[in-house]
């Protein structure tokens, strides 16, 4: 193997290395738990429909979250408040 494909592939390989070190960064910041916590003060269990939508806020889909959340018996600001706090966690 010559050192220009050697070169190469290490490369690249440290390149996925490092992208995978941002993705798992990035999930490290969503906080399912403190979106589940919200939606437990407004009396509403957390169910696995809630743990779902909740998990829909961390990927950044705020109106599938809301959705999910006012379908599982959310009131619509704690569900919005709770989706954003799944994606931006404090």
């Amino acid at each position: 193997m010559h050192t220009s494909a050697r070169i190469a592939g290490l490369l690249t390989g440290v390149t996925l290395a490092l992208g995978g070190v941002g993705f798992l960064a990035s999930a490290a910041h969503a906080d399912i738990p403190a979106c589940t916590r919200m939606v437990e003060q407004t009396g509403v269990a957390a169910s696995g429909a809630v743990t779902a939508a909740c998990t829909q806020g961390v990927h950044n889909d705020l109106k599938g979250c809301v959705a999910g959340l006012t379908a599982a018996g959310v009131p619509g600001g704690a569900a919005n408040g709770a989706c954003r706090l799944a994606a931006n966690p404090p």
